[in-house]
């Protein structure tokens, strides 16, 4: 990264791992796709750097997110009724954090993750005067309809959405259809098909058989859900599969993943918080996950069909993802733990069944996501911020 080139800020919080992921996604495209230029990039977590109330908003989040998702419908009704976001409470208790951005480090465009983070940068940056010189572009993570109304703001100059029923959702909301464009969702090119060899070396690199059905049991960076039941489920039917636990950051997860592991009559490979999930994607023959956005479209990209855990009813936002996703073929729900054996069972033995969902995994996906939304941003970037890039470069050289 060049820390005298175009300066891009990427805006976000750690709600979860998705927002996260795809802050990531972005930094990695703008260093892979975007030839012959150089960018100062900087991610913040504004929404908990922002004050401790913002900070524990993210935090009951989190803990919902882990131990009662649930409840999760009780707290995405509370933030759409009361919009802490556009709220002069808030505003008045995180205005010194915005602003400070602007001052320590002006960036020359602004690019939010997460819908909690824009109404605020856009009203800084009209009181500092600076709206029309930097533009606010946000990459929604929610890709189809029923997501968090605090995606939509006036301010917002551009919006980059994963697919036509995410559009039809901000024009619901009242944004105008001109500043919305489809671009699919921002998923770090690390996640790709390599090739099925590719997934025999993963395996291997894990311990596990090169050649043998795998079943990726994924709990999230959280770390929640009925992930635990389903794989004490898993264990006890008489299935010829391996398996790998992702427990995400929770380390009693973890434990008792691994004591229940203990019990299995087949491999299994236990993981707690991992920056590689590209691998253990990679060595997948299945995800069983809740159907997070990024997750979810991780995985797809993969080529992975997912068994999506629905004992739970999905979060407002999430429901659209799973109808959608359960449609097109390239998953299935899961709506009691026990039937997790007969769904495995089936993929093992009617490998039609299979190989169609491997197939649908293809459809759902917009290819070179990551590269559209990384041109659309720097497309925003003002020329003068170029030009004074390439002239530095030149004297320095």
């Amino acid at each position: 990264m060049n820390p005298n080139g175009p300066k891009i800020l990427i805006i976000s919080s750690d709600t979860g791992g998705g927002h996260r992921s795809a802050a990531a996604a972005i930094v990695a495209g703008l260093e892979s796709f975007v030839k012959g230029e150089s960018y100062a990039i900087r991610v913040i977590r504004a929404v908990e750097e922002s004050h401790h109330l913002a900070a524990k908003l993210v935090a009951i989040y989190n803990w919902l997110l882990r131990n009662k998702q649930h409840w999760m419908k009780y707290y995405y009704w509370l933030i759409n009724r009361f919009r802490p976001d556009s709220r002069e409470f808030f505003y008045k208790r995180t205005v010194g954090y915005v602003s400070s951005q602007f001052q320590k480090w002006c960036p020359h465009v602004v690019v939010s993750v997460h819908p909690l983070t824009q109404h605020m940068f856009a009203r800084v940056l009209k009181e500092l005067g600076l709206a029309d010189r930097i533009p606010l572009v946000t990459v929604v993570t929610d890709p189809y309809y029923g997501f968090w109304k605090g995606w939509a703001c006036d301010d917002v100059r551009l919006y980059l959405v994963a697919s036509e029923e995410a559009r039809r959702q901000l024009i619901d909301y009242g944004i105008p259809s001109e500043r919305i464009k489809i671009s699919g969702m921002p998923v770090h090119p690390k996640f790709s098909f390599p090739g099925d060899d590719a997934a025999r070396v993963a395996r291997t690199a894990l311990g596990l058989d090169p050649d043998k059905f795998t079943v990726f049991l994924n709990a999230g960076w959280e770390g929640g859900g009925n992930i635990s039941h389903i794989f004490r489920e898993l264990i006890q039917g008489q299935l010829d599969v391996q398996a790998i636990f992702l427990a995400g950051k929770n380390e009693a997860l973890k434990s008792e993943a691994e004591l229940v592991a203990a019990e299995a009559k087949f491999p299994v490979k236990v993981i707690g918080y991992s920056d590689e999930v590209e691998k253990l994607m990679r060595a997948a023959s299945v995800m069983v996950s809740k159907l997070g956005g990024l997750t979810t479209f991780e995985a797809l990209t993969c080529r992975v069909p997912i068994i999506a855990d629905t004992i739970t009813q999905p979060m407002p936002q999430e429901a659209s993802t799973v109808n959608l996703i359960v449609k097109s073929g390239a998953a299935v729900m899961l709506n009691k733990a026990s039937d997790i054996v007969p769904v495995v069972h089936r993929m093992i033995d009617d490998s039609k069944h299979y190989a169609a969902m491997r197939a649908a995994t293809i459809t759902v996906v917009i290819p070179n996501a990551t590269k559209r939304i990384v041109e659309e941003i720097t497309a925003l970037i003002p020329e003068h911020a170029t030009a004074s890039s390439e002239s530095l470069a030149k004297n320095a050289a």
